[in-house]
Order: C-alpha cells, then structure tokens, then sequence
C-alpha cells in the first residue's frame, strides 16, 4: 500500500517538473528528492511520505512562479527556493492549541486535564523512551513492587478526581492512618524506647504524655511557643527553616522532630531553605488566628478554612475515599498514573524519545518549536507551550522567550539515591508494635542527622501497602544523600548497597542478620529542587516576565510545591489558564504540511 502511495506521488511529481534536460539544476535536485522519498518510503508511515511529495510539489509550483526560464525550458530553483524545499523534507510539521514538555505528574496531568476536560488539540513531548519523569515503578518475577522516585502521597480531591477520571479506583491502596512514624533518638534525656524508635503523636494532646523523644524542659518551651509566646519574625532576613522552627517550639524540638522532617521530604539544609518558601502552609500559620501568633491559634484558623472549602466544593462522590492521616499509591506503583494518561491520550498525543531544542516565537502569536523526535527533525506549530521540563532544562529553552527563566539555573536539586532492599522477616530484631510474622508495623523512621547515620530515612514499604513483597519477607526504600551529604554523587552502586545494608542493620535488624537482598537502586544526580532563601525572588522575577511572552508557561515542582499532590493540583489549576489564554490567542495558518492529531478513545 505504502509502495503505490509512493508511485502514484511520483508520477504527479514527474508530471509536475516536466521534461528537463539531464543535466539541469532542477531536473537534477527533483531526482535527487524522489530518491530521497523511495528510499524512506521502506522505513517511514504513509502519510509522512504522501506530506513530504506534496510540499515537494508546492514547492516547485512557487519556485517556478518567479524563476526566468532557461533557454532549454527548465525550471531554475533559487538558492531561497532550494533552502526551503530542503528544510521542508529535513522536517515534518504538526499543529496544536497546546503543547506541554514534559511527561511528569506535573506535565500528564496538565495535559490530560487539557484534552479530557477543555477538548483542547494537545500534544504532550517527553524527551525519555517511557513516559513519568522521576515516577519509576519497577517489579520482578519474586514478586516485589518498589519504587525508585516518590513513593506514595497524601491523598486530596484533586489525586482522587484524578484516579476516578483514569479509572484506576480499583487500583488505589490506602496505607492504615494510625500506623506510627517513627524517629530514631538515642540518648540526650530522651525516654527509653523499642529500638530507640519513637512514634511521632498523631493524636494531640493524649500521645504526649506517651512522647519521650522531647525532654519535659523541651515540652515546655515548645508548648508555650505553640500557644504564641515567641520573639516576632525578623524584619531584616528571610527566616530560614531552622530559625522558624526554633523561633516558635525551641532548638530541641528542631533537631529532633524537624530536622529528620525537612530531610525526609527534601533531602534538604534548614539552614538554605527559606521557610516561606520550602513550608509556606505551615508559615502562613503565624499570624493567623485570632488568639495570637502561635501555631494553635493559626491551626484552628486553618482547620475553620479547610471545613468552609469543603462544605463549597464538596468532591464529587464517585471519587474514592480517604481519612486523614493515610498515604496512598496504586497497587503496581505510582508510575501507572503518567502510563494510564498516556493511554487515555493516544499515541498521537505523546510522543517519547523527542527531546526539545529550540521555542521560537512567531510575529503572529504562535510558537514554533523544533525538536528531535526518533532521531529526526520536527516542528511542531502551537498556539501555546508549557514547559513542565526540570529547571536545568527550563532554563536553558526559556531563556530567550522569558528572561528571568535563566535564574532558574541557580535552584539547586542535591543528589539522593533511592535504594531499594529485601530482608527475610527472621532477620528483624523485636521493633515497636512487631511480631515474628509481622515485624514491621509503621510508616517507616527518620534520621536525625545528629544521630551520625548517614542514610536519611526508610520508608517500610511492605508494611504500608500490600503486595509489594513476597511471602516471608519485607521491603524497605531508602533514601541517602541531600543537600548536606553530596558525596553520594562520587559513589559506586556497591558503596551505596553497602551503606544502606549497614543502617539498616544498625536500626532494624539483628547482629546475626544476612546482607539484603539487592531490589533495585536509583542515583538522582538532581533530585529535589531546593526552595532556598532567594527562591520566592526568582519565582517573581519569573512571573513578571512571563506576563509579558502571552501563551508560554513554565511550571512543575519548582514553583507549585514538591509534594505529589501540588504537583496534580497545578495539572488541574494550570490548564485552567492556559485555556483562557486561548479564549483570545492568535489561531494557527494552516499548511499542507501539517498533521493534526487524530481523536483518541475517552477515558
């Protein structure tokens, strides 16, 4: 088929040039360009051939239609004429309202919420063979299910409006809200525990009279910070996370119950990252209660929000369900969110192994970006782009467009390995709340780095969801590295296992226990942007100039939030307002050239 779409091309092409003499210039290139369509004819799809013939006529027609004629009457091709007629086969051309880059949660999301929810004609680009970003689900044939980026969420409305529209409800699982999380203390007046695990207070005020991790004079100060009596907030500085804490509940309760905190969720230095900016939910509490400055006060006031937000926007009840307290995943991994979107969206919605290299925009409004797709050249003409590409990324294709985007070089992502290992459950020592066939119970333990241990926690993945070990053993993803240990970077696999073997060995197991099982393993060279003191600076500077370059948005977790549910909540917000954009945006000129996607099943 693909064959007599070639020969019937030809043949129009033939008697398009006419008879020329053997050796004339465009009797000469016409040859050379039939050639150049017979032999991709054998390699490439129908309609990229019949595209590239067609523009090859068009082409002709123009250049004929301002050429003198050579006394033999062959047509003369300009030196403008053959430079687009050569760009014109180097590259095939596709329209779109909107293009997104970037196939993250952040970037899937937005699309998804685009096409399903806008019916906007999108495109979503993903520079890697498979689609996900940093969201990586692996499993093997012994039956483990592990994760080597996020490992699960706090679920809200949006997750869960999410997972309904992708039909993946069946597929949802619900860690146990009252399973501990457990910090790892030893010594300094604190109590005597299992194992040296302390169980953070889920229920205030009773667990703390059961929390020994703080000493009484430590209670003390931060219970009356928590009820406002504390210094104001500097004037002078952006107060870091350390500071802000300290400030308000006292050093100890920093150090212990904080620092392991700011560690877990972003691998980060709470000395450089700025507290407005790495905890804004949590600064905004300062000042926002009526019984003064205290972080009570701000709490009840936000409790009171919350309830008022729900009561006007309750979620739709076909949505699944939550308590608080619970962390989520799905039952094969994160990763079957970006898979599900790009199979709602069809294969002419997304393309993979297409990085970007260039965002040029036109005099008319529109942007034309050129990327490498399978190899190959290709433009893809839209009315709007977003970028949801990591900010060394970002910063490098925005640049020009928007200024300030250049900035975004200087937010720092540390590295962090994510490592993955598996313990028969006999190896495990008696830990909080454990048995012989059940030694695990609990979210997982964070490391203060006072502790000198130098991984940065462990989640226990296989007492949080079910099947993700096989029977008799356990599963545990740890993660080493960050902002204050950026040596990891220099180290080999087998170093890592080794580390990780050893602080697990020293919290969790007994002296007796065999080396892990090696699952799998993850070194993030750029792991979690860090929203250091300056960052809330560069985001303005950035949103200032985007305003000024209408139709070109720069998003993901650099500026919404890190956490997995900021990330949905800007693929909802986001395509919000790029469509009200394109109430008003230029259209696109239609070309020859140009392939439009085709419709794809509905979710």
């Amino acid at each position: 088929m693909l064959s007599l779409a070639y020969n019937d091309s030809a043949l129009m092409l033939k008697s398009q040039i006419g008879e020329t003499k053997r050796d004339d210039p465009s009797a000469l290139f016409a040859r050379r360009s039939i050639l150049v369509c017979s032999r991709t004819a054998s390699t490439r799809q129908e309609r990229m051939v019949r595209s590239s013939i067609h523009h090859l006529i068009v082409l002709l027609h123009a250049a004929s239609a301002f050429a003198p004629l050579r006394q033999s009457g062959g047509v003369r091709i300009t030196r403008q004429a053959h430079a687009s007629l050569s760009s014109s086969l180097a590259a095939t051309t596709k329209q779109v309202d909107v293009l997104v880059v970037g196939s993250g949660i952040s970037g899937s999301s937005l699309a998804f919420n685009l096409w399903k929810h806008h019916d906007k004609d999108v495109l979503l680009v993903e520079s890697n063979s498979v689609v996900g970003g940093n969201l990586i689900s692996k499993s093997n044939d012994e039956g483990f299910v592990w994760e080597e980026g996020p490992n699960s969420f706090q679920p809200t409305p949006y997750i869960s409006r999410l997972i309904y529209e992708l039909g993946l409800t069946d597929d949802l699982v619900l860690a146990d809200g009252s399973l501990p999380r457990f910090v790892y203390w030893k010594g300094g007046g604190a109590g005597d525990k299992l194992a040296n695990l302390h169980a953070l207070p889920t229920n205030l005020p009773k667990d703390l009279l059961d929390f020994f991790l703080l000493t009484w004079p430590g209670k003390i100060r931060a219970g009356l910070g928590a009820i406002g009596l504390i210094e104001p907030e500097p004037t002078d500085r952006e107060e870091s996370i350390r500071e802000f804490v300290t400030r308000h509940l006292g050093k100890e309760t920093f150090e212990r119950v904080i620092d392991p905190f700011v560690s877990g969720v972003y691998a980060g230095d709470p000395d450089e990252l700025s507290m407005k900016a790495a905890l804004k939910k949590i600064h905004r509490l300062e000042g926002l209660g009526d019984f003064g400055p205290g972080l009570v006060s701000g709490a009840i006031a936000r409790f009171a929000e919350i309830a008022e937000e729900k009561k006007s926007n309750p979620p739709d009840p076909k949505w699944p369900t939550y308590q608080g307290g619970q962390l989520g995943s799905l039952r094969k991994g994160l990763m079957g969110m970006p898979v599900k979107i790009a199979e709602a969206l069809g294969k002419d919605r997304i393309w993979t192994n297409s990085p970007v290299d260039k965002i040029v925009k036109n005099s008319d409004g529109t942007y034309k970006v050129t990327m490498t797709k399978d190899g190959e050249e290709t433009i893809v003409e839209a009315r709007s782009v977003c970028l949801t590409s990591p900010t060394r990324v970002t910063c490098k294709l925005a640049a020009d467009l928007i200024p300030a985007a250049a900035k975004l070089s200087e937010v720092y992502a540390p590295p962090v390995a994510a490592v993955t290992m598996g313990y028969p459950r006999s190896s495990f020592k008696k830990l909080p709340g454990g048995t012989a066939e059940k030694p695990l119970v609990g979210f997982g333990h964070l490391l203060p780095r006072a502790m000198g241990v130098r991984s940065l926690g462990t989640i226990w993945s296989s007492s949080l969801f079910p099947g993700r070990a096989p029977e008799g053993w356990e599963l545990l993803l740890t993660y080493i590295g960050g902002a204050r240990d950026r040596g990891i970077a220099d180290m080999t696999e087998e170093e890592i296992y080794q580390q990780v073997d050893k602080d697990n060995h020293h919290i969790l197991l007994k002296n007796d226990a065999p080396a892990g099982k090696r699952i799998g393993m993850r070194v993030w060279k750029f792991a979690i942007p860090q929203y250091r003191k300056g960052h809330l600076d560069i985001l303005a500077a950035l949103e200032e100039d985007e305003a000024k370059c209408p139709g070109f948005f720069v998003g993901g977790n650099y500026r919404s939030g890190v956490a997995f549910g900021d990330c949905v909540q800007f693929g909802w917000q986001e395509a919000e307002r790029v469509v009200k954009y394109l109430e008003s945006a230029p259209p696109l000129s239609i070309t020859n050239a140009t392939t439009k996607a085709q419709p794809a099943a509905a979710a």
